[in-house]
């Protein structure tokens, strides 16, 4: 569901500090925050649960939240087993 349209986008306020030239580094924990115009051009450090993540803010990313743009998961990448003279071989 999403949010009433008579409420204004959220934007967590730490953030919207953030959003001024002045500083260099921006991270946010906030994945919840929308994203404003105002922050267009911006690089923003966003948290995934683990690490950071360096994003650059995008005119698509408007209206969005911080947090669909930075995957929490891991892609699944299978192992490759590996063939001696063309048969399978297993290490026990």
């Amino acid at each position: 569901m999403s949010r009433a349209n008579w409420k204004t986008p959220f934007i967590d306020k730490s953030l919207l500090k953030r959003l001024s030239p002045n500083y260099e580094k921006k991270p946010t924990w906030s994945r919840r925050s929308t994203i404003y115009p105002a922050a267009v051009g911006l690089r923003l450090l966003i948290h995934n649960g683990k690490e950071m993540i360096n994003r650059k803010i995008k005119p698509e990313m408007v209206g969005h939240k911080l947090g669909e743009f930075v995957p929490t998961r891991k892609t699944f990448v299978p192992k490759k087993e590996e063939e001696i003279n063309g048969t399978k071989s297993s290490s026990y």
